[in-house]
């Protein structure tokens, strides 16, 4: 089995593959403070709850946008796994040419987005993935990344909303049944879904315009389904691609060791 591991700003997702099969998902909150030992019993007590074994576990890849839990992570690997982790970069050799100005800069979420969303859509393609940032990643026919935006997620616009002002509340992000609120909440629901839907259409359309009209456009992330079903442009929500980006990585990375 394999283990993948996303971590985020603000959620943390593991999966296990067995061969390309999705065994199970887990999203936690990501806490930049947990120990090796936290992190270690937190995966003993998911496999337990799930029926699986540690020592079935082969290989662990993890992308990570959050350093200060980096040690932790590949302490909790070799300690409970008795493995040494991947940790996915720029420099992982995934196929996929990486056109950055500077190739450092991308984080290995965008990385294993691209590459998942190439090998199973294929190209052009753009994927957004809604996170605490909502990111933008443009591919090309030919299995370039080229790319992207990177754009306030639409829970810190509403949380920033809350946090500057002094009289409006916070709110659920949801969408509203009507574009005109009768009541603050409403107004402020309805600001930041339609709002929203115009950011990233209005970034989209552009970026339809560089890559062509035959450009794929994928979703994932965690408000993908809310935001993703009311786009004008994006075709495909894939909650898992950024896992599965992970899997295609390792399995690329044992062909590269192989030759």
């Amino acid at each position: 089995m394999l283990l993948v591991i996303d971590v985020g700003n603000t959620n943390m997702a593991l999966g296990v593959y067995e061969g390309e099969r999705l065994r199970v998902v887990w999203r936690l909150t990501t806490q930049a403070s947990r120990t090796v030992d936290e992190l270690g019993i937190l995966c003993r007590t998911l496999f337990t709850l799930e029926g699986l074994e540690f020592s079935a576990v082969h290989a662990i890849v993890i992308a990570s946008v959050v350093p200060p839990l980096d040690f932790a992570l590949r302490k909790m690997a070799q300690v409970y796994f008795h493995l040494d982790p991947l940790f996915v970069d720029w420099s992982t050799p995934t196929g996929m040419p990486i056109l950055y100005e500077n190739p450092q800069e991308v984080g290995a979420d965008r990385i294993a987005d691209a590459v998942a969303a190439f090998a199973k859509y294929g190209g052009p393609c753009i994927v957004v993935d809604f996170g605490t940032a909502t990111t933008f990643d443009a591919v090309s026919a030919r299995g370039e990344y080229l790319g992207g935006v990177i754009a306030p997620g639409i829970t810190i616009s509403a949380e920033a909303l809350f946090e500057r002002t002094a009289k409006l509340p916070r709110v659920d992000i949801r969408r509203p049944s009507t574009i005109i609120g009768r009541s603050t909440i409403a107004s402020i629901q309805s600001g930041l879904y339609f709002g929203y839907i115009g950011l990233v259409d209005g970034i989209l359309a552009r970026m339809l315009d560089e890559l062509g009209p035959e450009t794929r456009v994928i979703a994932t992330g965690g408000l993908a389904h809310l935001i993703g079903r009311a786009s004008a442009y994006i075709q495909t929500l894939d909650d898992n691609l950024t896992l599965d980006g992970l899997r295609i990585i390792y399995e690329r990375c044992q062909e590269s060791r192989a030759k």
